[in-house]
């Protein structure tokens, strides 16, 4: 089949700029980090040309990643050379070591003989591991049969202060849980399990986090066993789809990367629910 004509670009273009309100769905990367990006529809890409055009997240502005016309190989633009692979055919993109300038919108077009056959678009967010959190004991006052605590759970940039009272048998936060958004828009969260508070730090990609034992503090409370079944703690809700892992194990090293995976014709697959913090009785 012969090339795809001009006047099938400047339809392009035009179709591109109609779709501006369409789904779009969210995808999260940690910098340095690839991602996969796929068509949501693949039929009689043999016969159909395909391109990938790039919308940056800062200037608006719309540049073109590659064009796939049938019968040729993939023309990729000079500044992403080396930076694309195509692991599955037309199917869908690979693209390598994003960093903060490749946050935008992404859009594949599927072009026929006729004209536009459909558009998939991804917005995409590279974001930074979120940076240490910090617990500290502000103040203990101990009686012979209570406790209070004040601490402040806080990061490089934000900090959240709560206080804890104890005896005997119960321990409880003031307020119940607290949380904020940070100016760097991720999640700062101080929450009591148990014998422990945690302090948490996490976005879509990344998360740190930093426990005290009240026991530690707070001798009334040695002997306490409270059960903490069927409570369910809330995460703050932030504009992305996607929410902030925060797993419960030992391991204080963060994941190297965590963000959402896109299978052939389908959409991102959504973080599971955080399993340190939703608990139900069998």
């Amino acid at each position: 089949m012969a090339d795809i004509p001009l006047v099938f670009t400047v339809i392009l273009v035009y179709f591109s700029q109609m779709q501006g309100s369409s789904a779009v769905t969210p995808v999260f990367v940690l910098k340095g980090d690839d991602v996969m990006l796929n068509l949501t529809e693949a039929d009689d890409l043999e016969n159909s040309a395909v391109f990938w055009n790039f919308t940056d997240k800062s200037s608006n502005e719309e540049s073109v990643l590659v064009k796939w016309r049938p019968g040729t190989e993939p023309e990729v633009s000079p500044g992403y050379r080396g930076r694309i692979e195509f692991p599955v055919n037309r199917c869908c993109v690979n693209l390598k070591n994003l960093q903060e300038t490749d946050s935008g919108v992404y859009t594949g077009h599927v072009m026929g003989a006729v004209g536009l056959i459909s558009s998939t678009e991804y917005k995409v967010t590279v974001q930074d591991p979120v940076s240490p959190v910090k617990l500290t004991v502000d103040s203990v006052s101990n009686s012979s049969d209570s406790c209070n605590l004040t601490v402040t759970c806080s990061t490089q940039d934000s900090h959240i202060s709560s206080t804890f009272t104890c005896d005997a048998k119960t321990c409880s936060q003031e307020g119940g849980e607290r949380s904020e958004v940070t100016t760097s828009g991720a999640s700062l969260r101080v929450y009591l399990v148990n014998d422990s508070i945690t302090c948490n730090h996490s976005n879509q990609v990344s998360w740190t986090k930093n426990v005290t034992n009240i026991q530690d503090f707070c001798p009334c409370c040695a002997e306490k066993t409270e059960s903490t079944e069927d409570a369910v703690y809330a995460v703050p809700e932030m504009e992305a789809l996607a929410q902030p892992l925060d797993p419960t194990s030992d391991s204080s090293s963060p994941p190297s990367a965590i963000y959402s995976l896109l299978e052939p014709h389908t959409g991102p697959t959504r973080p599971t629910e955080e399993t340190e913090i939703v608990y139900s009785t069998i």
